[in-house]
Formats: C-alpha cells, sequence, structure tokens
C-alpha cells in the first residue's frame, strides 16, 4: 500500500473515533490510478508526473524524469529506475553507463539520441541504493503504459532485468528472454543488458552487440 492510500485509510479512521468508534474491520480504500483516467497528450501526461506524489519517492527526488527524445520515436528504452546522477543533473546520457547508451544508439543502431525516446520505468530516484518497493513501481506502471500507447514505438527495448519485469511483470529468467524478439501488443520488444552491467562485465558487450544489430534489423 502506498503512502496516498496510506493517508486516505488514516482520514476514514480519524473520521470513525469522531463517530465514536472504537474499533472497525480493515478498510481497503478505492484509489487507483488507470492510463484510460491520463491525459491524451505527451506534454500534459508530463505535468501529472511531474507533480505527482503519489508514492514515497516523492520526498526523496529533485524532479521527476518524464522521458527525452523524439515523440514519434519508432525505437523507446526502457530504463529501470532514475541514477542518482539523472536526479542531480535533470539529464539523460549521463555517467559512464549514459555514454555508453549513447554510443550504442549513434555508433551501432546509426540513430541520434534526439530520434529515439528514452524513459523510466521508475520516474523518481529511489531511496539510497535501494529499489523501489512493489507499491512504488506500481504508481509509475499507468504512467509508462499511457507513454507507450501515445508513442507508438515498432520496437521497445528494456535496459536490464529490472526495467524488463516492471514492463512485463514477469520475474523468470532474464538470460532467457534477453536478445529475443518478443511481440508486445503492438510494438515487438527486446530486452538487453544495461549500460552500467556492462560498463562493470565488460566481456558481455559482444552480446550486446549482437542485441544492438537484433535492434537495428527490426526497424528496418
Amino acid at each position: 500500500m502506498d503512502s496516498f492510500q496510506n493517508l486516505a485509510l488514516l482520514e476514514n479512521l480519524y473520521r470513525l473515533k469522531a463517530l465514536g468508534y472504537s474499533y472497525v474491520d480493515p478498510i481497503t480504500p478505492n484509489i487507483q490510478t488507470t492510463s484510460n483516467s491520463l491525459p491524451d497528450s505527451l506534454s500534459t501526461l508530463a505535468q501529472s508526473i511531474s507533480q505527482c506524489y503519489l508514492c514515497d519517492l516523492s520526498k526523496s527526488r529533485r524532479q521527476s524524469m518524464v522521458g527525452f527524445g523524439n515523440p514519434r520515436a519508432q525505437l523507446m528504452f526502457i530504463d529501470a529506475y532514475v541514477s542518482a546522477a539523472e536526479d542531480e543533473s535533470a539529464e539523460y546520457y549521463v555517467g559512464r553507463s549514459g555514454v555508453m547508451l549513447r554510443d550504442m544508439i549513434e555508433k551501432v543502431i546509426n540513430l541520434k539520441i534526439e530520434n529515439v525516446y528514452l524513459t523510466h520505468s521508475v520516474k523518481c530516484k529511489p531511496f539510497g541504493f535501494q529499489n523501489p518497493s512493489p507499491s512504488e513501481c506500481n504508481s509509475c506502471t499507468p504512467y509508462l503504459s499511457k507513454q507507450i500507447s501515445l508513442i507508438r514505438p515498432r520496437v521497445i527495448v528494456t535496459l536490464g532485468p529490472d526495467a524488463y519485469h516492471v514492463l512485463t511483470g514477469e520475474s523468470g529468467d532474464f538470460e532467457r528472454v534477453r536478445g529475443e524478439v518478443i511481440p508486445f501488443g503492438d510494438a515487438l520488444l527486446i530486452p538487453m543488458y544495461h549500460p552500467l552491467y556492462l560498463v562493470r562485465n565488460p566481456s558481455l558487450k559482444k552480446e550486446s552487440m549482437r542485441d544492438l544489430q537484433t535492434i537495428k534489423a527490426q526497424l528496418l
């Protein structure tokens, strides 16, 4: 249960206490954001994301990272979580992993970063070095789904297992799906290693090069 739901539950409990109740059964607030209830333009959606306070990550962020690139991109990259460097600078493609991703796009796929779209499955920086909780991820899922429906990319690339798991809800073996071309709605989904993982494991760059060639082939 996220902090917004906790607040609604607490308000109900105080109201009942004022009416003389000393004990009530647990209350399940019916509070849910769906992609259908969100704005139908990326610019208005960006305002909703920047003003979002649905989970506790809003307390520690400098800003929400909405996304960067072509709103009609054929290729969409989804990172899992906002990094500390991104949160501090409010910029994309920062740090060693950001530079590597830029090189992958521009030097291997032969596209400018302005012509693809990069976003995160969770729009705010997590606390410290912790992964976001399931409820924090769920708070952002409608935003991501709406972005995909508005951009309508031909190919979606998830960077690392966390981005793949948040997007698909599947928690199986990442190696089994990495580099595969998977039908995903009206798009094709291709999971690949996160650039930061490749920085730490340079021996895997050869496998990622094959994945990038697979991505490039699907755009022809």
